[in-house]
């Protein structure tokens, strides 16, 4: 499941604590996306001159949806990053689908036959 995390206290503390995770990972500028360059990215779009120009331009106003788009993706990042790697602890990941043993199988691997018995095979 690629939705959203169900919010119990369970999968709260996990999104927290990988929250917490990706911050102390994640501490640079150029690591995190700059979501302030982003807003203001959004704001120059729809400010009068920028209409104005793109209206006597193209004949149409500017179209600052994808902007805004782009800054909520920038503003979800960290979020949506914690969530992904909440499920994958909670198990809920394809991934996951062995058990770890605390020992090995008995009798696995097979013993090998006897020598005079794989020279009879090959020949």
């Amino acid at each position: 499941n690629h939705g959203r995390l169900r919010n119990t206290a369970g999968t709260t503390t996990l999104v927290a604590q990988e929250e917490a995770r990706l911050r102390q990972l994640h501490p640079t500028p150029e690591d995190i996306p700059t979501c302030m360059t982003v807003f203001d990215d959004f704001l120059s779009c729809n400010i009068l001159a920028t209409q104005v120009k793109s209206l006597y331009r193209f004949g149409e106003m500017a179209h600052c949806s994808e902007k805004w788009n782009e800054f909520k993706f920038c503003m979800t990042w960290i979020r949506r990053r914690a969530e992904w790697w909440a499920r994958r602890r909670l198990g809920l990941c394809s991934e996951n689908v062995w058990e770890k043993r605390a020992e090995p199988l008995k009798g696995y691997p097979p013993p090998l036959p006897p020598q005079d018995t794989i020279g009879s095979l090959v020949n």
